[in-house]
């Protein structure tokens, strides 16, 4: 049982977004407040009616709408525009298998005939009178007066539905959102009522309330409800004393923390911290009996080794179920199948890579360590081939422009070998402007053929110089454009010929590259590496 597909409308972010999902695994990247984390609360609100482990009905607030359409609700009122009170919908549209029959109609806003579950938070019609005399001044509208709202959850065949009896099930696992005083204790206690049998449970809170009851005969605990007693004030005639609860309402799994080699849960590294949450959370019973899986950004706190292994858990616990998982790391991205990917964009549009080729699907997820994701996020690229080229890449930027390239969203990466093409396929994919600059390493004609496929793509400019052979690396091309008096004097260097300074930079081409980044002197730049910058 999975989502085919999300349509959502005025929530938080997302004024209008509508979405085709994986039957199997679903990796959601994008910029900082492009809706990622959005998606992922809107879809766990509409398979499971609440919002903050708590009904929907209880937290309905003007927050929870599009800002843009607040804004638009309040200008229509205050103009007297006879405008009706917006409202939020959240849709899942499921697949059409046996299982789901009963969640299938034309209750949706496709009038598709197929199961499915939504979410409206909509004006309640009873509070009519009173939202006319709140619309009376206009002018002391501020915001959507969701205390006249109500929230409906129902399925496509236009009736409630209750969550205990709901067919299809999920877990959201976000790390980042519990904020326990004793730390991992709700996982814990949430396993125990997994794992433990009643008479086990019953067992347990007996022995630990004998143990309650024994702290109570403690000399030490005697010796202080001794003092209290005779410190007592004359008014108060009933004997004050000091004990541990033993009532039902403090219950044993409550005062369980977990403890790393003896630590403390609350005393060890956030990156461990993490981990327990989500090895905690993913072995639950309610997350192995779950469809439908959700992770906020799992990468957080953690190492590449550590990342990698919590990875393989998450693709270990979750097989035969639908993941989809919001991140910022390109390690995620490229380790679970790039192939896999959803952009989304500020402009609200997503795109994926599904037609990567298998080549390059299996490339990424044996070498993970690709920044893929700068590539897929920035608003163009320029492709190098080493660091000292992209040192003097941005050089070349920021004396044309007088700012690095990063301010105006070109991130200039620096890629080797087989991989320049790797990204390529990504760029001509997604459609991304980018520009490689490329040594002619002598020979440019097999340059030419080595980037035939990428040559005619409007996005994708290749730059190297196409016509001297004899200046095969930056260096040279440097040297070739340059004063050599300007060059020694950027060095700090009293080279006599060309050649024996070329010789000094192809020895020392990061110091080199920064040396050239750092000056203050103007260089001449290669024609081809100005053609990249353009």
């Amino acid at each position: 049982m999975v989502i085919n597909k999300v349509i959502v409308e005025n929530y938080k972010c997302l004024p209008r977004f509508e979405l085709e999902l994986n039957n199997d695994l679903n990796i959601i990247v994008g910029d900082n407040e492009t809706g990622k984390s959005t998606l992922l609360e809107a879809i766990n609100l509409a398979l499971t009616g609440q919002l903050n482990g708590r009904s929907i009905a209880y937290e309905i607030s003007p927050y929870l709408f599009n800002k843009s359409t607040v804004e638009k609700y309040v200008s229509d009122v205050r103009n007297r525009v006879n405008v009706e009170p917006p409202k939020i919908l959240i849709e899942l549209y499921l697949e059409n298998s046996p299982d789901l029959a009963r969640l299938k109609g034309i209750n949706n806003s496709l009038r598709e005939d197929v199961p499915g579950l939504l979410i409206l938070i909509q004006f309640d019609e009873e509070y009519r009178e009173e939202y006319k005399s709140y619309i009376e001044n206009p002018e002391e509208i501020r915001t959507v007066p969701t205390e006249y709202y109500e929230a409906k959850w129902y399925s496509f065949d236009n009736n409630p539905v209750r969550q205990v009896s709901l067919p299809i099930k999920t877990t959201l696992v976000d790390t980042s959102s519990v904020r326990l005083q004793n730390g991992t204790d709700y996982y814990i206690q949430k396993t125990i009522e997994d794992i433990l049998e009643k008479k086990d449970r019953a067992g347990l809170s007996l022995t630990y309330r004998k143990l309650r009851e024994a702290f109570s005969e403690e000399d030490s605990i005697k010796s202080i409800n001794e003092r209290l007693k005779e410190s007592r004030d004359i008014i108060v005639t009933k004997n004050l004393t000091v004990t541990i609860d033993i009532s039902q309402r403090t219950n044993w799994e409550a005062n369980l923390t977990s403890c790393l080699d003896e630590i403390p849960y609350q005393y060890i590294g956030k990156g461990d911290q993490n981990i327990l949450k989500m090895i905690f959370a993913l072995q639950r019973k309610k997350a192995k009996e779950s469809h439908v899986i959700l992770i906020e950004e799992p990468e957080n706190h953690l190492s590449f080794s550590t990342m990698n292994k919590l990875v393989n858990m998450i693709s270990d616990k979750c097989k035969e179920k639908q993941l989809i998982i919001a991140t910022h790391s390109a390690f995620v991205l490229n380790k679970l199948g790039i192939e896999k990917m959803i952009l989304l964009s500020d402009e609200l549009k997503t795109m994926s890579l599904k037609d990567l080729s298998d080549d390059t699907q299996k490339y990424f997820k044996k070498l993970p360590g690709y920044d893929t994701l700068r590539l897929v996020l920035a608003k163009k690229s320029i492709l190098v081939e080493g660091p000292s080229d992209e040192l003097f890449v941005q050089k070349a930027y920021l004396q044309k422009n007088g700012r690095l390239p990063i301010n105006d969203g070109v991130d200039v990466i620096s890629v080797k070998g087989l991989s320049a093409k790797r990204f390529l396929e990504i760029a001509k994919s997604l459609k991304k402007t980018v520009a490689v600059v490329t040594d002619n390493d002598g020979n440019p004609a097999k340059v030419k053929v080595k980037y035939k496929d990428y040559l005619s793509e409007d996005n994708i400019k290749i730059c190297y110089d196409d016509a001297d052979a004899e200046c095969k690396t930056l260096e040279l091309q440097i040297a070739k454009y340059n004063d050599l008096k300007l060059l020694n004097r950027i060095f700090g260097s009293s080279y006599a010929s060309k050649e024996d300074l070329v010789g000094y930079m192809l020895d020392n081409k990061t110091e080199s590259a920064l040396r050239l980044f750092e000056t203050k002197e103007t260089i001449t730049i290669p024609p081809y590496v100005e053609e990249a910058i353009q």
